[in-house]
């Protein structure tokens, strides 16, 4: 029987321990996502298929027991197969690992992002993994939501009405309040609703605000209101995006055309692109938690407030980045310069044109302005070595 205190939150959150059974039981009696399943392993008959599977979900009782026991090979997986491996420098957080955090990060993959922090997360000791926002734009069918919401996840409700998305982030602050304090879970969110497209990663303000509804009445000052929360900067770097094309065709697509809208095809192909697609080195660096230094912003006027925090946080995303050489080629093709020379070798510039055009291939797009595109992909590149330095 789920908590009352939860009940508030039945149309968001993830499932509790008491309804992971149901909800295994509701998913592989799905049709779609038994064409899913047969499209892996056409060979297997249904019925085996689904024996196999809950022979393998017996003893799960929680969704960190299904994340560990589904999740966690898939994403290994992946890591081998597509990534040239992963890095993560949790340094800079308490020894104490019994404390719960709110991860802010730039937002670099629709489904890996979060995923690969789970991982990580165990990997390096940590006693749980993160429950994550994830936008209901991307809940295109029902077993879609239910295996999100086996695996940890809560939902960010998009293309409301300004009264509807008021009501909407009050009740999903409160659910992330709740989620921290009471149910000593991490949380994921991104720094601002959907990927930046050409990776110049800013945080957005209606975020932070967003975060401070949830708290008690009683905690009027918005620096209290957050520091219940311990939130953490995280940026994440990947060498290459394997969807980087895909974001220069629809700058191109939204240039050529101020009303163009995204598809749930494209959706779809975002998701798959970045699990499959090659991404080289992937590196998460944890800056401070906030509050550390979030007294310095509290006596500022609300909006100042906001702003600020705002800034700060960048500053330590930015300062987190992991940069390559490929990095360095991009900012040095843009300036027409050499300046940054020293980081890079001639087999490594031969690389990374080699990609480039590769990448430009893939755009089939009428009217392709390879001009543009290109440009779309390098400024892509350069900009988290940009802000970097400018962090610095």
């Amino acid at each position: 029987m789920v908590s009352e205190a939860l009940k508030e939150f039945d149309e968001i959150r993830p499932y509790e321990p008491e309804e992971m059974s149901q909800a295994f039981g509701d998913l592989i009696h799905d049709r779609q996502f038994q064409l899913v399943l047969k499209g892996f392993a056409p060979w297997l008959p249904k019925s085996v298929r689904n024996g196999v599977l809950k022979l393998a979900f017996k003893g799960v009782k929680t969704p960190l027991g299904f994340q560990l026991r589904f999740m966690k090979p898939i994403v290994q997986y992946v890591i081998k197969r597509h990534t040239d491996g992963t890095s993560f420098d949790d340094s800079s957080l308490p020894a104490d690992k019994s404390l719960r955090y709110t991860f802010v990060s730039n937002h670099r993959d629709i489904v890996l992002d979060s995923a690969f922090l789970d991982l990580l997360l165990i990997k390096a000791g940590h006693p749980t993994t993160v429950e994550i926002g994830i936008g209901d734009n991307l809940l295109i069918y029902p077993w879609i939501k239910r295996l999100v919401r086996m695996n940890k996840a809560f939902t960010v409700r998009r293309g409301l009405s300004p009264k509807e998305t008021l009501r909407s982030s009050q009740v999903m602050s409160r659910y992330i309040h709740h989620a921290v304090l009471e149910k000593k879970e991490n949380v994921w969110i991104a720094q601002r609703e959907g990927r930046a497209k050409d990776s110049n990663d800013r945080t957005q303000e209606s975020v932070l605000k967003m975060l401070a509804m949830g708290a008690p009445d009683e905690l009027v000052n918005p620096a209290d209101r957050l520091r219940e929360l311990n939130i953490v900067p995280l940026t994440i770097s990947y060498e290459f995006d394997p969807c980087d094309y895909l974001k220069a065709q629809e700058l191109q697509e939204r240039r050529d055309n101020p009303a163009f809208k995204k598809s749930r095809q494209d959706d779809l192909d975002n998701m798959k692109t970045g699990i499959f697609g090659y991404k080289g080195r992937v590196h998460y660096h944890c800056a401070a938690p906030i509050n550390q230094w979030i007294d310095e912003l509290s006596e500022l006027p609300k909006n100042e407030f906001f702003s600020a925090l705002a800034q700060r946080m960048d500053k330590d995303i930015h300062r987190g980045y992991q940069v390559f050489p490929c990095n360095y080629i991009a900012l040095d093709n843009l300036n027409g310069k050499t300046e940054y020379a020293a980081h890079y070798t001639d087999a490594d510039r031969q690389r990374f044109d080699t990609y480039l055009s590769g990448q430009l291939a893939k755009i089939t797009i009428p009217d392709k302005d390879e001009t543009f595109l290109r440009e779309c992909l390098l400024n892509m590149y350069a900009n988290p070595l940009r802000n970097k330095l400018a962090a610095q």
